[in-house]
């Protein structure tokens, strides 16, 4: 396989001219089959780095993701650039997964996106032992690491993905890792001598700024006026604090949807596609949703 080909990829499916740094280096280890670890800034483009070769390699790449919101966020996208691509998770009912298997088993999915959870499930297994396997993609991986676990404990499981598929290369991807985190990964994952890369961190895009708590809903609406139009996800910390804001806001004139975990899926489905097509501007989550949309 070869970089001409994978140019060629990125510019007919996601419509760029050239790679930014760092991916096509990334793209050459994972067709020299190196396990590889990513560092990369979110925004910074990880998932290029795991869909093209999945796209331009025989059998289908396997992308373990914990977050719902991402995966329907990814697998719409891929499929609206006419990519075959699909997602098996808690929001799909049964007759719903056994169709994204049949088109599994019938070589139809390039890109199949699962849950932690799922990957490591007694019921999975024998379908991933079918199936003819890429690439293994792990996104959020500082969650292999001790120090990151307790928000998905299964990850701690994953190991047994070099164990039972040693020749397919395994790239563990994320924004979040220090040193020694990295070597955590690294070691939990048993990766083979893997390949590091590093990114910039530099985003002069993004600001950071720190308030005193006094009336935050005042400073909250203070801030959506000075940005009329403009789309935009405000953090919660608890899922009835995200219900309440968007209530208050929704009653100072804003439009503005809830997501947390304890929604029914289909309702969590619509709020999110009423965000990415600009229906509902503004969302009050906790952080399982958003992460990774673009």
């Amino acid at each position: 396989m070869t970089l001409e080909r994978a140019q060629a990829t990125l510019k007919k499916v996601f419509g760029y001219d050239r790679f930014r740094p760092l991916q096509s280096d990334i793209i050459q280890a994972v067709y020299e089959r190196r396990d590889t670890l990513v560092l990369m800034p979110t925004g910074g483009g990880k998932s290029i780095c795991f869909q093209v070769p999945a796209l331009t390699l025989d059998g289908t790449a396997v992308v373990i993701s914990p977050l719902i919101a991402l995966m329907k966020d990814q697998v719409e996208g891929l499929r609206g650039n006419g990519a075959p691509a699909a997602f098996i998770n808690s929001a799909l009912s049964a007759e719903e997964s056994r169709a994204v298997e049949d088109e599994l088993m019938n070589g139809q999915i390039k890109l199949l996106y699962v849950s932690p959870e799922k990957l490591v499930s007694q019921g999975f297994q024998p379908l991933l032992k079918r199936l003819k396997i890429s690439l293994f993609a792990i996104d959020e991986a500082h969650c292999i690491s001790s120090w990151g676990h307790d928000f998905r404990p299964e990850y701690t499981q994953l190991k047994f993905l070099k164990e039972q598929y040693p020749q397919v290369p395994l790239m563990a991807l994320t924004a979040t890792a220090d040193k020694l985190t990295r070597k955590d990964i690294a070691d939990q994952q048993q990766l083979r001598q893997p390949a590091t890369f590093i990114a910039s961190f530099d985003r002069p895009n993004i600001a950071l700024a720190i308030r005193p708590g006094q009336r935050r809903l005042e400073q909250i609406a203070d801030f959506l006026k000075k940005h009329p139009g403009q789309s935009g996800i405000i953090y919660c910390l608890a899922r009835w604090s995200c219900e309440e804001l968007s209530e208050k806001l929704n009653k100072r004139g804003f439009k503005t949807a809830y997501y947390h975990a304890a929604m029914p899926a289909k309702l969590r489905s619509q709020v999110q596609e009423d965000f990415t097509n600009d229906r509902t501007p503004i969302i009050c989550a906790t952080i399982a949703f958003g992460m990774g949309i673009d």
